[in-house]
């Protein structure tokens, strides 16, 4: 695996399940950068506004109080600019066109293949 070194970067993980959150984490820890952990999609919005050191959010879709569609359509409405990964357990054909519909710059399937996540991340950083 190359190694990723985004120590300066900043992500945002959205993502109301523990232990896909801790595996995200694992994989990230290595690439020294700091991660964000919130749970659902409101809190997501809220962090967004509230701190703009945020590099990329990587938005799950299936969530509680708002789901990743309706968070990224609101996070990209006061910042067009901050790249958006969906991630989803749910692999339909229409949640990728979903996602980019609501406004993210890509999409990856859970479970996550490092590898494809690296990279995908990788080109917005």
């Amino acid at each position: 695996m190359e190694n990723y070194n985004w120590e300066n970067k900043t992500f945002l993980v959205v993502e109301d399940e523990e232990s896909n959150f801790k595996l995200i984490q694992a994989v990230l820890r290595k690439t020294k950068a700091k991660i964000i952990w919130v749970t659902d999609g409101k809190s997501a919005v809220e962090k967004c506004m509230s701190n703009d050191e945020i590099n990329l959010v990587i938005m799950d879709i299936k969530m509680p109080v708002m789901d990743g569609f309706e968070a990224t359509r609101q996070i990209k409405k006061f910042n067009k600019n901050l790249p958006i990964i969906a991630q989803t357990a749910y692999a339909m054909v229409e949640d990728r066109e979903n996602s980019l519909i609501a406004g993210c710059n890509d999409y990856i399937s859970k479970p996550i293949d490092i590898s494809e996540f690296l990279k995908k991340i990788s080109n917005f950083i």
